[in-house]
């Protein structure tokens, strides 16, 4: 669990399969033809999820500020690159410019908005991206959820495993993965990521206040994607523990959201 991340192949083979088998059925119902023409992934890593609307026809493009995984991102889908139906950038995507004619049907942001500083600023940004009528695909873990800190990246063993800890006050939980010995790179990552915490109250909040609008939202007990990690069968968080304000948040391992603007 704490380094399957770093064997790149297989996080993008987990990426893609979990697109293909949840993400793009959550999607597509709302699409004339089934699939949108032209996908952004922002935050696209290596762009196993990119691969899964491809597939299917889609023109894709993957925007990551780590050139080392666009790197990768290009060795693992060099065809579609080829043929014109794919590619991929280093860059902020809030230095990302682009003609009125080449905005795009769906944008997705994976296991992404949970990362960003200023996330205000961003929603704003990101519907200039936006095709009339598109869509913006939102799939991030809660933040009080037991893992909701990232920290089953950690290195030691209990520190990925324990649950809820990374709700400590700052200064402790930098204390506490101190003791577990973690790095202090990999302390600073895992503050970072508690300084950009985001809960599902909060990002319905910005949506509102950015005028989109909710299209589809699915909140799950257990993640999709956990079924290609750990062999865990998916379940949806029951319905009535899911409109109970900040409470099911601590229950809501990934939430799924589908918006689009006013």
């Amino acid at each position: 669990m704490a380094h399957l991340s770093h064997d790149k192949a297989t996080y993008f083979d987990i990426q893609y399969k979990n697109a293909k088998s949840s993400i793009l059925p959550f999607i597509q119902a709302f699409y004339e033809q089934g699939i949108p023409a032209r996908v952004l992934e922002i935050g696209s890593a290596e762009g196993g999820v990119l691969k899964a609307f491809v597939e299917q026809g889609s023109i894709g493009l993957g925007v990551e500020l780590s050139p080392s995984r666009v790197k990768l991102a290009k060795e693992f889908q060099s065809e579609a690159i080829e043929n014109g139906r794919l590619n991929f950038i280093s860059k902020d995507i809030h230095a990302f410019e682009m003609e009125e004619q080449d905005k795009f049907d769906l944008i997705i942001l994976k296991d992404v908005i949970e990362h960003i500083h200023d996330q205000e600023k961003f929603m704003k940004r990101v519907g200039d991206f936006l095709a009339e009528g598109g869509y913006i695909f939102f799939g991030f873990p809660a933040w009080r959820m037991p893992y909701g800190g990232h920290q089953q990246i950690c290195v030691s063993k209990i520190a990925s495993k324990l649950p809820y800890y990374h709700l400590l006050p700052r200064s402790m939980y930098a204390t506490v993965l101190k003791a577990f010995g973690e790095s202090p790179k990999m302390i600073e990552n895992l503050l970072e990521i508690k300084d950009t915490r985001i809960s599902t109250a909060r990002f319905e909040k910005l949506c509102r206040k950015n005028n989109f609008v909710r299209v589809e939202r699915t909140k799950y007990f257990v993640a999709p994607i956990y079924f290609y990690k750990f062999g865990y069968k998916t379940r949806k968080l029951w319905n009535w523990l899911g409109v109970i304000p900040w409470i099911n948040d601590f229950f809501t391992f990934q939430s799924y959201y589908l918006v689009r603007k006013k």
